[in-house]
């Protein structure tokens, strides 16, 4: 037996120490081949936005990337290249959405762009899609629909990034996608879609007025569902007051909404009944299922959830992971180093 328990202890703590500081990997220049934005850059071969950059990328099968310094970009991106494409943000901590500093944004409705869509700051079009520890905006506010990022993809890969917006934030409309240790923040329906086939793991989930963290608008008995495993529901800094027992998981855009909440921390006022119909008078909860597993927190404590809401069992929640998502093939595209 080890009896100077004091040293263990001491070497044990020096050990998770250095073990923290390889894990706090940071990325402060670009991989090698990389296109390079750099706010207000005059150096040749660099770009002062993102867009430009992604304009320049060749429209073939060709793996890129591309890298930003440290700025924030006052413009909408638009994704559509045939090719696999990476966009990597400057970071000191590239497991840490708190530690970016890189930030995209704009600030259009979808009242005036003329759809939910080409609202959104960053528009994915695209498969075989990644980004990393980059900040995305739609600051319009209240009072319209207002896409943050809207995602039409299959594989595509958000890892610790921010997603800000007030009304339709998070648009998870299209193709299979996962969202892993990133920062999501809205009030009203914001993260939603029609046909996606999303993951959601170990984010902070940033409520910052009344409404519904979710919409799904599933219209058919398909493979489509959001799935969350291990996420933590906060009230946002600044969120608006009378946010308190105004706060839903979801409400049902679509007749076949499939919603399911796995080992989720809710420290965020929620509402008792935690879930929602759609409205008074047209429900839509014939046909969904809106569910739960290990809920926790002082957010859902006294719950009182409908008849339509679904607690699960620990078997039950066991057939809803990453694979039933996002596909069986999902270790041949998902960076697993952001799994939690």
């Amino acid at each position: 037996m080890y009896k100077n328990t004091s040293h263990l202890l001491s070497l044990l703590a020096i050990g998770l120490s250095l073990c923290q500081a390889v894990l706090a990997a940071s990325r402060t220049s670009p991989p090698s081949g990389a296109i390079v934005v750099r706010a207000g850059t005059s150096t040749s071969g660099e770009y002062k936005t993102v867009a430009s950059a992604v304009a320049a990328l060749p429209n073939d099968s060709s793996s890129r990337s591309i890298f930003i310094y440290p700025g924030t970009y006052n413009e909408q991106v638009y994704i559509t290249r045939a090719g696999p494409l990476t966009i990597y943000g400057y970071t000191s901590d590239t497991m840490a959405y708190s530690a970016n500093q890189v930030t995209i944004q704009a600030s259009v409705p979808a009242s005036t762009a003329g759809s939910n869509d080409a609202s959104g700051t960053l528009r994915i079009h695209k498969n075989d899609f990644k980004m990393y520890n980059v900040n995305i905006r739609n600051n319009y506010g209240v009072g319209s629909q207002a896409i943050a990022i809207s995602q039409y993809g299959s594989r595509v890969g958000l890892y610790a990034c921010g997603f800000y917006g007030y009304q339709d934030t998070l648009y998870a409309n299209q193709g299979t996608q996962v969202y892993l240790r990133s920062y999501i923040q809205g009030a009203t329906d914001f993260i939603f879609g029609r046909q996606g086939y999303a993951f959601f793991g170990g984010n902070t989930i940033g409520v910052s007025g009344p409404g519904w963290v979710t919409a799904s608008g599933r219209e058919s008995n398909d493979g489509g569902s959001y799935v969350f495993d291990k996420n933590t529901i906060v009230l946002a800094s600044g969120a608006a007051s009378g946010t308190s027992g105004k706060v839903y998981l979801g409400r049902p855009w679509g007749a076949y909404a499939k919603v399911i909440f796995k080992n989720t921390v809710i420290t965020a006022p929620m509402n008792k009944a935690l879930w929602s119909v759609w409205n008074t008078g047209d429900e839509r909860t014939s046909n969904i299922l809106f569910a739960e597993y290990n809920t926790s927190g002082s957010g859902s404590s006294g719950a009182s959830r409908p008849s339509f809401a679904t607690v699960l069992s620990a078997s039950q929640a066991a057939s809803y992971t990453i694979a039933t998502a996002v596909g069986s093939d999902y270790a041949n595209w998902v960076d697993s180093a952001y799994l939690v």
